[in-house]
């Protein structure tokens, strides 16, 4: 494989790409979870919000995945992507705007994690892999503005 990114740089970035998609993933279950569970007065509003969040998780999944494979590396799967990720599932089912705020931390840990892929792509000469990590962090950034303004 001759793509103008030596080996070793590409599994650099894969292993980067493979650790935003496992917190991706990670966000993605909560913010499902937390769609089916909201209950009270904002219910209609956190519902259709926590949709339009996990419906670009559930997209950007595959784009960050394919990303990895035109790598050349494998994409995790099964257990493995699981069991990298930071964000951790809830024990129980909590209260609407105490969802909103899990969310929003949740989502700037898949940000900053985003961000650490986009500078070494950058870094090694990964215009592709930095120019998607670009418009992840900015869709990432923006649905954790408007989850914080719900908690004003």
């Amino acid at each position: 494989m001759d793509i103008g990114i030596p080996e070793p740089d590409r599994k650099e970035i894969a292993d980067a790409l493979s650790d935003v998609l496992t917190e991706t993933y990670a966000l993605y279950i909560k913010t499902h979870g937390y769609h089916w569970n909201v209950e009270g007065p904002q219910f209609s509003t956190f519902h259709a919000l926590f949709m339009t969040q996990y419906t670009d998780l559930w997209n950007s999944l595959d784009e960050i995945a394919e990303r990895i494979r035109s790598l050349g590396f494998f994409a995790p799967s099964g257990a493995a992507i699981y069991s990298g990720a930071t964000i951790k599932a809830d024990n129980d089912v909590p209260e609407a705007l105490q969802m909103m705020s899990n969310l929003v931390s949740d989502s700037e840990t898949v940000i900053r994690t985003a961000r650490k892929a986009l500078q070494l792509a950058a870094d090694k000469g990964d215009d592709a892999t930095a120019d998607l990590m670009t418009q992840r962090v900015a869709v990432l950034e923006k649905s954790a503005w408007m989850m914080r303004a719900h908690l004003k």
